[in-house]
């Protein structure tokens, strides 16, 4: 079974990510890009594993490709999520695509994916969305 298969079908129940590469499994049950956030905040080196995930778009295949990822699954993938692992030659497959990734309320763009709309540089991209996950945090506290 490969990496990609074996993540696939971990991705149940309450697991909203995992990473497979031969051994070592990662999961989480966080919501949105908090999963590949803590994983790497945490320093965890994850290039090459496998990636079975239930929502990406743009913000989370951005942190995929900067943590050097080399395959991805996704239950619903964005355009620009697509557009992003093509480009930088990941292997993906997926359920279903869809034009943007919506925010939870279902009232328009999830932030995140607006946070990294306008950005090419994987550092970037993270720097921006730490930034935006603390300013949301703010928010609800």
């Amino acid at each position: 079974m490969t990496d990609l298969l074996r993540a696939k079908s971990l991705l149940v129940g309450d697991k909203t990510c995992v990473l497979v590469k031969g051994e070592k499994t990662y999961f989480s049950t966080k919501s949105g890009i908090a999963p590949m956030m803590g994983f790497i905040s945490d320093g965890l080196d994850l290039k090459g594993f496998s990636v079975a995930d239930k929502i990406v778009g743009k913000a989370a295949a951005m942190l995929f490709c900067l943590a050097k990822i080399s395959c991805v699954y996704a239950a619903v993938l964005s355009k620009s999520a697509l557009q992003v692992l093509q480009e930088n030659n990941i292997k993906v497959e997926y359920n279903t695509l869809v034009d943007k990734i919506i925010n939870r309320a279902g009232t328009g763009i999830c932030p995140m994916e607006e946070a990294v709309a306008n950005k090419t540089d994987f550092e970037a991209a993270y720097e921006k969305l730490k930034q935006k996950l603390q300013q949301m945090k703010k928010i609800t506290n």
